[in-house]
């Protein structure tokens, strides 16, 4: 029988394995830089929300996420052909959890 705590856990938080395995230099680039731009995407709209109810808006912390992503982005790309080019596979592991914020 579970208990009251754990069903309670169970209720604030859950886990999604978005990534798990072992892929080519190629195919590693693929879902690392999708993934990337996906939530680059998603900060870039959340500032073109903010601009078009407000022009004046301050938007810094949307544009550094967004610089900080695509710096990301370049070293993901260098960590991949470098080992594309010693002929490695590369193994990807990616959990997301989601917990209540309050």
């Amino acid at each position: 029988m579970e208990t009251a705590e754990k069903v309670k856990t169970q209720q604030d938080q859950q886990q999604i394995e978005l990534v798990k395995g072992v892929f080519t230099p190629s195919e590693a680039a693929d879902i690392i830089c999708a993934l990337l731009d996906e939530k680059i995407n998603f900060h870039k709209l959340e500032r073109l929300k903010l601009w078009e109810g407000s022009h004046g808006c301050k938007t810094g912390g949307l544009d550094s996420r967004i610089l900080e992503l695509e710096k990301e982005k370049q070293i993901a790309r260098e960590f991949i052909n470098s080992n594309r080019e010693a002929g490695r596979t590369l193994k990807i592991t990616g959990t997301l959890e989601i917990t209540l914020a309050d």
